[in-house]
């Protein structure tokens, strides 16, 4: 009878928690979870799971593991909002696989991503065919982000806390002189101060590093 209300108490307090714990991790769709959020997140639950298998066991042996990952969650979150390379390292970047009705293979090859998966998340987004596609791109989350020929183009970061995309040039048809030529336009000598760029229907966006609202 102890054991068992050992094991009930101890199956709230880690519900309440992991609850906690998560809610202070940050909001993102199951879908959306970064390799990092998912690690731990795949952690937290076996050190709950060896909590409960042993009730004998100190409770302080299994909330010490939670708030390491939850403190290495933070740092790594942290790094990944400062840092557009830790990003890049951590969470990767989208991938081209289909361009101008041409399915890029390398591209697949790189991301072990095969062509049934692509077929099947093109028909779950009624694609009715591989040439109808302008982009598509795999997002680090695994998600296929499609559009279709004669809608507006994807918006792809040109600069992104101050550092250039160089590799998004070319799948807008710019270069790097063009880029710079539209910042010295709006009065910028270069990306450092740019917060946010991006080339819309609507023409270039440049958002200012600070600017809020």
């Amino acid at each position: 009878m102890e054991d068992f209300l050992t094991v009930v108490w101890r199956t709230v307090f880690l519900y309440v928690m992991l609850i906690v714990v998560l809610r202070l991790m940050g909001k993102r769709e199951l879908g959306e979870l970064s390799v990092v959020d998912l690690v731990i997140s795949v952690l937290m639950a076996e050190v709950a799971a060896f909590a409960l298998d042993d009730p004998d066991s100190p409770i302080f042996l299994a909330i010490l593991p939670i708030i390491v990952l939850l403190i290495i969650q933070v740092t790594a979150s942290y790094f990944s909002l400062k840092s557009k390379k830790f990003r890049d390292v951590v969470e990767g970047d989208p991938a081209v696989i289909i361009r101008n009705g041409v399915i890029e293979e390398q591209n697949m090859r790189k991301q072990r991503y095969n062509i049934d998966d692509l077929l099947q998340q093109l028909r779950e987004q009624q694609v009715a065919s591989v040439r109808n596609v302008a982009y598509a791109f795999l997002e680090p989350s695994g998600n296929l982000a499609v559009f279709e020929k004669g809608s507006d183009k994807p918006i792809l970061p040109l600069i992104s806390d101050g550092v250039i995309q160089i590799e998004h040039l070319p799948l807008i048809g710019k270069d790097l002189d063009w880029l710079m030529n539209e910042l010295s336009d709006a009065g910028y000598s270069g990306p450092e101060q740019i917060f946010f760029c991006a080339l819309d229907k609507d023409g270039i966006h440049i958002q200012e590093k600070g600017r809020n609202g």
